[in-house]
């Protein structure tokens, strides 16, 4: 998968080339090509922001920068996205939605935003990842970059995806690893018997605890398939 991120700020995306998107992006199973927005500012000084019509604080980024800045990369298929807390919120069925795409254009906006013409002209969707403002759109493209690529072949372990958070509706069972004891805390027994069914029926039912204490939005969701199947 591609994905074009247009920013102000591509030094941000620096860290994206560490940990598991570092070695997806050496294996090529990603791309990540960045385009400076400033880059197509007709400004001596660069400048790529004005005043708001009516008045009001702040600086809004200019459309026709933005466009020319988009042209430079559009391709046929590949779906844009704009990064605004205005958008609905990410969720796991829209990141693997999300990764069925072959190109994705991110779309970073920053002090008070866009111009709406051209956001209105080039943009399929808008996404947020919460309900709160940042000074940018940079970390929430860096959210969707790394749940959406998570779910690309060969990025992880197809099995990790089966088991994680969200996956089936509930929450991931706690973990445990070595030392078998730690501050006198002894690893569940039962993660020690060898028994891989019984080790399954615990994580479930631990997923289960779990999610029922901490979100009772999802536990009643899957409380709700699970009667629909009976």
């Amino acid at each position: 998968m591609q994905f074009d991120v247009l920013t102000l700020f591509p030094e941000m995306f620096d860290c994206l080339k560490s940990s598991v998107l570092g070695k997806a992006i050496e294996k090529e199973l990603i791309k990540i090509n960045l385009i400076n927005i400033r880059d197509f500012s007709k400004d001596k000084h660069k400048k790529v922001d004005d005043t708001p019509y009516g008045g009001g604080a702040g600086m809004v980024i200019r459309a026709d920068v933005v466009y020319d800045c988009f042209k430079s990369i559009k391709k046929k298929n590949a779906k844009v996205i704009y990064l605004s807390p205005q958008g609905k919120t990410l969720n796991q069925k829209k990141v693997e939605e999300l990764s069925k795409e072959n190109n994705l254009i991110l779309l970073c906006g920053h002090y008070e935003g866009i111009d709406q013409r051209v956001i209105d002209k080039i943009v399929d969707e808008e996404i947020s990842i919460g309900d709160y403002c940042l000074t940018g759109g940079e970390i929430p493209a860096m959210v969707l970059i790394d749940s959406v690529s998570r779910y690309i072949k060969g990025v992880i372990n197809e099995e990790s995806i089966k088991e994680e958070t969200f996956a089936n509706g509930l929450l991931e069972y706690p973990q445990y690893t070595r030392p078998e004891v730690f501050e006198g805390e002894q690893v569940p027994e039962v993660l020690l018997s060898g028994n891989h069914k019984n080790i399954q029926d615990w994580r479930k039912m631990q997923s289960e605890n779990i999610t029922k204490k901490k979100r009772q939005d999802l536990f009643e969701k899957y409380i709700s398939k699970k009667s629909k199947k009976l």
